[in-house]
């Protein structure tokens, strides 16, 4: 009799994890925002996003994304603008914990507004209601099954384990 239940997959190594979160931020073009206001109301709501790569390093970058200045994702950014984003659905995993902040379109360097406008087909650099959100990750968690729960924690403090 197999020790393994078939219908469940094995658990991946931490640097397949890390490759998978990475391409997935290269990928995706959608993930879940969560900030709370000052008087603790979370928010919930999807953006789009791109990773921008810095230094020309695939593995370090932070995720650009972009909404109206008056909603609340913009509005509830502390001072230490603590978010966490999330990729993926129950089955696979990525809890991103960040520090965001507002970048105005005019603001934006060139190469990345023209990033974000290539992967996503939207520029808006030029409409002063938008306000980018740059977020540098703080910890990174990834995990598709109960077996990969243990070393979920792929980065910490802004450095991958991995």
């Amino acid at each position: 009799m197999p020790d393994h239940d078939p219908s469940i997959p094995l658990p991946r190594p931490r640097s397949q994890r890390k490759e998978d979160v990475l391409t997935r931020l290269r990928q995706d073009n959608d993930l879940w925002v969560a900030t709370a206001s000052a008087r603790d109301e979370p928010c919930l709501v999807p953006l789009s996003f791109a990773w921008d790569v810095q230094n020309g390093l695939p593995d370090h970058g932070t995720l650009l994304l972009c909404t109206k200045r008056t909603n609340p994702t913009a509005r509830n950014l502390t001072p230490k603008g603590e978010v966490r984003l999330s990729l993926g659905h129950t089955r696979d995993v990525v809890l991103i914990d960040g520090t965001a902040e507002l970048v105005e379109g005019t603001d934006l360097s060139t190469a990345s507004g023209d990033a974000f406008a290539a992967k996503l087909a939207w520029d808006p650099r030029d409409r002063p209601a938008w306000v980018y959100l740059r977020v540098t990750p703080r910890s990174v968690k990834a995990w598709r099954e109960e077996n990969e729960l243990a070393e979920r924690l792929l980065m910490r403090d802004g450095e991958w384990l991995v």
